[in-house]
């Protein structure tokens, strides 16, 4: 889908953690945490450079002891090109955390990177709902 803009048609970017790349991490993801016990999920923009996508999500779930086990997941997708559509994903379990320090971890990830949008926020119905 497009728009028309002052130089013709632009593109149109999907809603924060949707996409191809996206969907593909989500379905890896699904391997290592159960959709239904997934708190959180925080989506930072994807970064498009030569012809991939890259794209990085933090991922919390409750544990046992009522702190959060965060799980970074990141994928590159192949956007263009004779190897369009191949991925590679990569999830990793990076720790347990209370809730309130994990909303500072993120910010402070914002600021360390230079990036000028935090994550965005999201709930696992994004990736999973219908599930």
């Amino acid at each position: 889908m497009a728009s028309i803009g002052a130089g013709g048609f632009t593109p149109i970017a999907p809603p924060p953690g949707q996409g191809a790349g996206w969907a593909k991490l989500a379905a890896a993801l699904e391997g290592h945490v159960p959709p239904a016990e997934i708190e959180t999920i925080y989506v930072f923009r994807p970064i498009k450079r030569e012809g991939k996508e890259w794209g990085t999500a933090v991922v919390t779930r409750k544990s046992d002891d009522g702190r959060l086990r965060v799980y970074t997941a990141k994928y590159m997708l192949i956007v263009r090109g004779k190897e369009r559509g191949q991925s590679k994903i990569e999830i990793t379990e990076v720790g347990l955390s209370p809730a309130d320090v994990l909303a500072q971890v993120m910010q402070a990830t914002v600021d360390r990177g230079g990036d000028t949008e935090p994550p965005v926020e999201l709930g696992p119905a994004v990736w999973y709902e219908g599930r």
